[in-house]
């Protein structure tokens, strides 16, 4: 290719450049003694709208193994989720996707 056919060359690469400047971030809801099953569930579907088959897999991710990651995406959303789900008293943290 010449020199001046591959100054014309435009290379188009897919970008994302929300992602790029603030990283992915995971809302991670974690295991608590004290909310019941029900609640945990109710609470997914006001905070997050879920429906109900979804709210109850979370939940159960969240009683036998502990942690259930909800909502993945930009830092100042992952923020607004997990204080709203803080604010019904739900144990939740917010992890860095350090693979993107």
């Amino acid at each position: 290719m010449s020199p001046a056919r591959a100054a014309n060359t435009v290379t188009q690469h897919e970008t994302h450049p929300e992602i790029a400047l603030g990283g992915v971030w995971h809302v991670v809801v974690l295991n608590d003694p004290v909310n019941l099953m029900s609640y945990v569930v109710a609470v997914f579907r006001r905070v997050l709208g879920f429906d109900e088959t979804t709210a109850r897999k979370h939940m159960l991710e969240v009683h036998e193994q502990g942690r259930s990651v909800v909502w993945s995406g930009l830092r100042e959303r992952a923020e607004h989720y997990a204080f709203m789900l803080q604010q019904w008293h739900l144990t939740t943290v917010l992890e860095s996707d350090e693979t993107h």
